[in-house]
This record gives structure tokens, sequence and C-alpha cells, in this order.
């Protein structure tokens, strides 16, 4: 959901509740925007300590995982589908990636908070037989 739409309806609930219930309802609202907001700081930190266990920038295939990405998707949602935080490869522009047991990876390019590219990289055939 867009921040701003987020704001209007938390804005729009205490003024209802103010015509509603008068302070009451400023109160009730405030409570009901305060959890809200709780729920959503829960959910992020369950998500950052789950993916947070696994290997840094690891994912079990890469191929899947970039068939599941696209564009627009903001990064806690990629690090929700991948199970582990990425890589950054670069800062400007910003950059992630993952890598399977195969070598296999993939490389996100985030603008303005979603993903605008994203690339699936294979390893050499002379990788292949050097690792062999």
């Amino acid at each position: 959901m867009n921040n701003w739409i987020g704001w209007a309806l938390a804005i729009a609930a205490v003024v209802a509740g103010w015509f509603s219930y008068g302070w009451q309802g400023v109160v009730l609202a405030v409570s009901l925007v305060a959890f809200w907001l709780l729920l959503q700081f829960s959910r992020v930190m369950r998500l950052l300590q789950k993916a947070g266990s696994a290997p840094k920038g690891s994912v079990g295939s890469a191929v899947m995982l970039h068939t599941k990405l696209r564009d627009g998707m903001r990064l806690m949602d990629v690090i929700a589908i991948a199970g582990s935080l990425g890589i950054r490869v670069t800062e400007q522009p910003e950059v992630w990636r993952w890598e399977d047991e195969g070598g296999v990876g993939v490389e996100l390019e985030f603008a303005d908070g979603r993903c605008v590219r994203r690339t699936l990289t294979r390893p050499e055939a002379g990788d292949e037989t050097a690792a062999a």
C-alpha cells in the first residue's frame, strides 16, 4: 500500500472518531492506528529474524527465485520469497545478489525502494569443469 494512502486512512479514522464519539473516538482511532503499526513492525521483525538465520546471499534455487520475481517488488517482499538476506553488490544503483549452490545467481536493481531490473546469471562452462 502507498504510504500516503495509509496516512490518509489513519487521519480519516481520527476525524471519523472525533465526529462520531468525541474525544473517546479519537482515543479509539489512535489506539487502532498504533495497533496496526505494531502489527506491521512485528511482521517485519519476524521476516528479518527468519531471513537472518539463513546464510547471507544464499537461496535454494536461483532459477525458481527469478521466476517468482516481478518488477515493482519491494526489497522486503524479495527477502520473504528468497528466505535470506541478499548481498549488496553496489550502492548506486542499489543492486542486491542471491546465489544458489550451483553458482547460478540473481541480481536485482532497486530504485526508490522498488525492483526495476532483475538478471539471472549462470556460471560459465569453464567454471564447472574447474570446480569438478
